[in-house]
């Protein structure tokens, strides 16, 4: 089985707190990957937390915004791949066979803002029995310089590329909740869930909740978004939380 996996930068850092890794629920999301590796093809894709997202919003950069200043770039992409190295160390210590892939490096937007990512050594990494772990990160974009790269998108991209038969999207919440703070069991539409949707609680450049919904919908499969105490549910084959099934879906209704 192959299974794309999102980490949410909050599940992984103190998103409060600039550059601070949440080092107990790090160690609990990797103790539960290291479980399903066995016999299973797992990519992993993480958040920025409290490394990238702070560094963007004082560069000023978002999804759609960009900069050409340099030490912008080096800012975000450094504490991106600071992340990173946490995250591919605590999941090799539990005997993953993790390795690091910096998006940065590979994927551009042109001046329509259409991403180009390849997916080659994601594919044959995971052929050759890696666990590739990619993040949230900067990338070139015609006439705008450098803007986020969410990993809500690297999520769409890949797992089309990868034949996922399951995608996964751990937050810091139960699912996706409604008005009276309920998990919504079933998302096929965004404007059926417009109204209960706002931004993230800190500083979060890539979109919040609303952009994970829009992200998800766009896929062909579904994919389940699940709070931290599911994780290990959701590798065993569960349908925690909420179930987003866009389908052929218009997900910017």
């Amino acid at each position: 089985m192959t299974v794309v996996l999102k980490l949410g930068g909050s599940v992984v850092t103190e998103k409060d707190e600039p550059e601070t890794v949440d080092r107990a629920a790090l160690d609990a999301a990797a103790s539960a990957v290291a479980d399903a590796a066995v016999g299973n093809d797992i990519v992993v894709v993480h958040g920025g937390g409290s490394f990238g997202h702070h560094h963007a919003a004082e560069y000023g950069v978002s999804t759609t915004s960009g900069t050409r200043d340099p030490a912008g770039v080096r800012a975000v992409h450094g504490a991106m791949c600071r992340l990173n190295d946490a995250v591919v160390d605590a999941l090799a210590e539990r005997g993953v066979p993790a390795v690091p892939v910096h998006p940065f490096s590979a994927a551009a937007r042109d001046a329509d803002g259409v991403l180009s990512l390849p997916t080659e050594q994601v594919e044959t990494l995971l052929g050759e029995g890696f666990v590739p772990v990619l993040h949230g990160d900067l990338v070139a974009h015609a006439g705008e310089g450098a803007t986020v790269l969410s990993g809500d998108e690297l999520v769409v991209e890949l797992a089309p590329a990868v034949d996922a038969d399951r995608v996964g999207v751990c937050s810091t919440v139960p699912g996706v909740l409604d008005e009276d703070g309920d998990v919504i069991d079933r998302i096929e539409s965004f404007e059926a869930v417009a109204s209960a949707l706002g931004g993230s609680d800190a500083t979060d450049v890539s979109g919040g909740m609303a952009g994970k919904v829009r992200s998800l919908l766009s896929l062909s499969s579904e994919a389940v978004v699940f709070g931290p105490d599911a994780l290990g549910p959701f590798l065993a084959g569960e349908r925690p939380g909420t179930t987003i099934d866009g389908g052929d879906a218009e997900v910017n209704q």
